[in-house]
C-alpha cells in the first residue's frame, strides 16, 4: 500500500441506541465523542440507527407484505396479458 494515501484503521465502538448496544471493531470511521469501554481503554463511539439486534430482519419482527393481493390489483387495473 502506498504511505500516507490511506485513511488511519483503528478500534471503534458501535452504539445501537435504540436497542441500547454497543459493539467494539475496527473501522476507518472517526468521531469526536469517545466512550470508556469494559478493558477500561477509551476509543471513540459512532452512534448508528440500526444494527443487527434492531433491525427487523434480524429480530425476526419483519411483516411480511401482501403481495397476492398487489398481483391481484395489478391484473385488475392492467388486464391480463396471454390468457386466451
Amino acid at each position: 500500500m502506498k504511505p500516507g494515501i490511506h485513511p488511519a484503521y483503528g478500534p471503534v465502538v458501535f452504539r445501537d441506541r435504540a436497542a441500547n448496544y454497543a459493539f467494539l471493531t475496527r473501522s476507518t470511521m472517526t468521531s469526536d465523542k469517545t466512550i470508556e469501554w469494559e478493558d477500561g481503554n477509551t476509543y471513540p463511539v459512532v452512534d448508528v440507527e440500526v444494527s443487527h439486534v434492531s433491525h427487523p430482519f434480524y429480530t425476526g419482527t419483519a411483516r411480511v407484505l401482501d403481495t397476492a393481493g398487489q398481483v391481484e390489483r395489478f391484473e385488475r387495473r392492467y388486464g391480463r396479458r396471454g390468457a386466451n
